[in-house]
């Protein structure tokens, strides 16, 4: 990192830097050529399970922690000049006060190093576990950018996470929620936070003409979910899609975490694994609908997938689970409200594609921009 001690510096806790774009990272981007960012890497929330996912996980994150991640921001964007990536060593529990006070020693010591030089600091963090460390000196303000329920995700530790999140929103100097619905629960404990929904890049998704590579196994159509593969997929909106379907494949893209059993070994269901995000609009570019078979339970309800705005600025037809997050973008994808509906939508826009009218009302996605909603967060966290 190219260090001007003319930029005001922030420090952000949140996942590894370039592992799976996040809308954090979208908005530091974007902020890069006007701050000094420390992005420290943190490990995931989830207790650990010994299995194949682990160890692949550990050795990435003690090569990152060797080596550094000079392979992850040497993208060619200049605007990394200004990025230094941290990956302290930490502790992979958090269930008893002892885990928790153990990784605030751990992350306190590469905070305290970096406060040392006595520069006016921000602190933004994604995550809860960095509650411990609100009382140390040297930090102007912490921002936590709430993106998730945390209480109800799956595969964590509910209750010392929940205590973690208390103690941060008790503390923090301001609050930013992704959706509406984690702004409700924010002010239902007792805190306000601004609303800052996730932005899209319209020309990265923008495809035009045949797709770069054609299908590897020859199958079309091809139905298309990218993202991760755990519990929040509904087995039964693709079990009846899969029994609807005359011909195709159903593609599950990404990565896999305690992926529903009931989902091996279906005829039709080929998960391809986590793709690069650079490689994605291709991938897209072979599908004829982009699906997104969520389950209808809270943790759902909280979420603001990523995905929506990127599967409408394909150009694709896109078939969704009714949600909080997908209501607000009726005029521009179809939305089912049962596993039927959902199949049903499906194939029939396999046929017809992208309707003009939804063609027509995508066309607000121009105003969400990552760069305008980047503009909304620097204002945010500079006035806390």
């Amino acid at each position: 990192m190219k260090t001007n001690d003319t930029k005001e510096r922030w420090i952000v806790f949140s996942d590894d830097w370039g592992r799976h774009p996040s809308s954090c990272q979208h908005l530091i981007r974007e902020l890069l050529p006007h701050y000094e960012v420390i992005w420290i890497n943190t490990i995931g929330m989830r207790a650990p399970k010994f299995d194949r996912y682990l160890l692949t996980r550990g050795l990435s994150k003690l090569l990152s922690a060797l080596i550094g991640n000079k392979a992850m921001t040497a993208d060619g964007d200049t605007r990394l000049d200004n990025l230094d990536v941290k990956n302290p060593v930490m502790w992979p529990w958090f269930r008893t006060r002892i885990d928790q006070k153990l990784n605030a020693w751990l992350l306190g010591r590469c905070l305290k190093r970096i406060l040392a030089d006595g520069k006016s600091t921000r602190v933004i963090t994604t995550i809860p576990i960095v509650a411990d460390l609100l009382p140390l000196a040297g930090i102007e303000s912490w921002t936590y950018y709430c993106v998730d329920d945390f209480s109800v995700w799956p595969g964590l530790d509910h209750q010392p996470i929940e205590q973690m999140e208390l103690r941060l929103l008790r503390h923090c100097s301001n609050v930013v929620a992704a959706s509406e619905v984690l702004r409700e629960r924010l002010h239902r404990i007792g805190r306000e936070a601004s609303l800052l929904n996730h932005g899209v890049h319209l020309d990265f998704w923008a495809v035009d003409g045949e797709p770069a590579v054609e299908s590897a196994s020859g199958d079309t159509p091809v139905f298309l979910f990218w993202g991760v593969i755990d519990p929040r997929i509904d087995v039964e909106f693709v079990q009846t899609l899969l029994a609807k379907m005359d011909q195709g494949v159903v593609w599950l893209a990404g990565p896999q975490q305690d992926m529903p059993p009931e989902l091996l070994g279906l005829p039709g269901l080929k998960c391809i694994g986590a793709q690069p995000f650079a490689r994605l609009p291709e991938i897209a570019a072979q599908a004829s609908v982009l699906i997104m078979p969520y389950v209808d339970e809270a943790v759902t309800r909280a979420m603001q997938p990523l995905k929506l705005k990127e599967y409408m600025a394909t150009g694709k037809p896109v078939v969704v689970r009714a949600l909080p997050a997908t209501q607000a973008w009726a005029d521009c994808v179809d939305i089912a409200y049962t596993a039927i509906e959902f199949a049903d939508l499906v194939c029939a826009r396999a046929l017809s594609g992208l309707p003009d009218q939804q063609g027509i009302a995508r066309q607000k996605l121009r105003d969400e921009s990552w760069c305008a909603k980047s503009k909304i967060f620097e204002k945010i966290v500079r006035a806390a």
